[in-house]
């Protein structure tokens, strides 16, 4: 039984007052794509299919390294996490799953699958954590300041090792199928450590995780250029990353997060290039200005998502059969988190939708006889296309909101709940 943390009435009033326009803006939409040969009919139910898993510590309040300004009614634990989840796929219908952090999230599996089934959720990929320290984790009572799979210490590897793999058991048994592993491992300092031999213990390590792994289940790999890691990266590139996969084996899959590239950096050119070597796992979805910034997805560069979103339409069938994870990694300092991440998520289906409507036969007519500029255009005609009515139908007819972040304000659900949570005090530097 469904226990959805905003009364539905809230959601039926805002749609019955905002239903015309939309049913007027639909029709408008579909008789422009009509004449395009698209039916929009079509876009909308693909729109519906498509779903992205939102992260546990992304709602709460997320911070710098300098300060952490805290928002009213933040959620205390994994279990008033899911409540606030379950509030961004009521009203945006487009994140059924969420990605679990661990020892962040950690609680009584089934007590976690059941509140979970009580919200309509379920449970995406998992996330691991060697990237800081944990006193009150006895299982991890060694310090990753020098590193984790990577370490020079065995002892210090062998924790970074048994904490991935009880991750891996904790997800099959809240019905996760994969895990990601981020490591901050690397250098400050040239001559820190050796470039080579780190990289053989981090694969010594990743191996043994690999041998772990239920037959069922994707270890997806992440790469990062820098931070906290300034002078090397164990794992920087996607190259390195995809070598790792490739050395692993078929369970193994590279995740790419939009904001750990150099800034000018051709993202869908990387997805391109994991496609082709069947190695793409997943994303993790965020905007950035300067570097890995976690902004919200969409906000900066609304174009370069298009870009990643139609590199994955053109690959058809081989993307189905790796069937990538999707997933949002963003840090909110200034905004309500809940509004954040129902933008976003908004802003992915817009980019998806988007990438649906371009002229795939006109587009390779034009590469092939080298017409640039018609090429250009092509792609253009179809990200210039306001998509919004259909983002907007999809959500309305799977019981979401038109206008989901009215509808949330509407709601008052933040007050309530920052009534019932104790405000939480600022605090030092943290990104999360």
């Amino acid at each position: 039984m469904s226990d959805q943390p905003i009364d539905p009435s809230v959601i039926e009033t805002a749609n019955e007052r905002q239903s015309g326009d939309l049913a007027s803006d639909l029709a408008a939409l579909g008789e422009q794509l009509d004449r395009r040969g698209i039916s929009i009919d079509r876009i909308v139910e693909a729109v519906r299919g498509f779903t992205v898993a939102v992260p546990s510590w992304g709602v709460g309040t997320g911070g710098t390294r300098f300060a952490r300004f805290p928002g009213p009614g933040e959620p205390r634990g994994i279990m008033e996490k899911l409540d606030d989840c379950a509030v961004i796929h009521q009203l945006g219908r487009a994140t059924p799953s969420v990605s679990l952090h661990i020892p962040w999230d950690r609680d009584d599996p089934a007590a976690l699958k059941d509140k979970a089934t009580s919200l309509d959720l379920a449970f995406d990929a998992m996330n691991s954590n060697t990237f800081q320290d944990h006193p009150d984790d006895p299982k991890q009572p060694l310090s990753y300041k020098f590193g984790s799979l990577s370490h020079a210490d065995p002892a210090v590897r062998a924790q970074a090792v048994e904490h991935n793999l009880d991750v891996v058991e904790f997800g099959r048994a809240v019905g996760s199928k994969a895990i990601t592993v981020w490591v901050g491992d690397g250098s400050n300092f040239a001559g820190q450590s050796d470039l080579s031999r780190s990289f053989e213990r981090y694969l010594e390590s990743a191996r043994t995780i690999y041998a772990g792994l239920p037959d069922d289940f994707r270890l997806f790999t992440e790469h990062k250029m820098y931070e906290p890691a300034f002078y090397s990266t164990v794992v920087q590139d996607w190259g390195t990353n995809l070598l790792i996969a490739q050395e692993l084996g078929p369970k193994a899959f590279c995740l790419v997060d939009l904001g750990h590239h150099a800034p000018n950096a051709n993202i869908e050119q990387i997805v391109a290039r994991l496609i082709f070597a069947r190695k793409l796992g997943g994303f993790h979805f965020n905007d950035s200005k300067y570097g890995d910034d976690d902004l919200d997805a969409g906000s900066i560069d609304p174009f370069r998502l298009f870009l990643v979103f139609n590199e994955l339409v053109e690959a058809g069938e081989t993307l189905e059969r790796l069937h990538p994870a999707h997933m949002i990694d963003q840090s909110h300092n200034v905004t309500d988190p809940i509004e954040s991440l129902l933008r976003s998520a908004d802003e992915i289906r817009r980019a998806y939708a988007q990438a649906l409507l371009v002229d795939r036969a006109a587009l390779r007519g034009l590469q092939d006889d080298n017409d640039a500029l018609m090429a250009s255009q092509c792609l253009k005609q179809a990200f210039r296309t306001d998509v919004t009515p259909i983002l907007a139908e999809a959500r309305r007819r799977d019981g979401g909101a038109i206008d989901p972040i009215a509808a949330y304000r509407a709601s008052g659900y933040r007050e309530r709940v920052a009534a019932a949570r104790p405000a939480s005090r600022g605090s030092g530097g943290g990104i999360v």
